[in-house]
């Protein structure tokens, strides 16, 4: 936690940041206010992988067991890549009083 002298000298640089560099602080502050959506998978390859375990069922009823086991293991990759192409969620701010303190 900051102390007195340390806010009051924080605060003193930030008027002045802003009276040196107000564009910098503009585009410092002008971010979005509410976080990203975040993405779902594909449709089209959630689709892509239930057809595929389908015929994959199929395969294994008609007896065509390594076809079978083919088609379920792509299946199972292709919803894989489904899930680990959303982007990673937002990290978490950290505000000061969360920070460990000093030793």
């Amino acid at each position: 936690m900051l102390s007195r002298e340390d806010s009051r000298r924080l605060a003193q640089l930030e008027r002045q940041l802003r009276r040196d560099d107000p564009e910098f602080c503009a585009r410092m502050t002008s971010g979005r206010l509410e976080p990203p959506r975040p993405r779902r998978p594909s449709l089209s390859l959630i689709l892509t992988a239930v057809v595929i375990w389908i015929a994959a069922l199929i395969l294994g009823v008609l007896g065509w067991w390594i076809a079978a086991a083919a088609s379920a293991f792509f299946a199972t990759v292709v919803i894989a890549a489904a899930v680990l192409r959303r982007p990673p969620g937002r990290p978490r701010r950290i505000t000061p009083d969360q920070l460990p303190p000093d030793l």
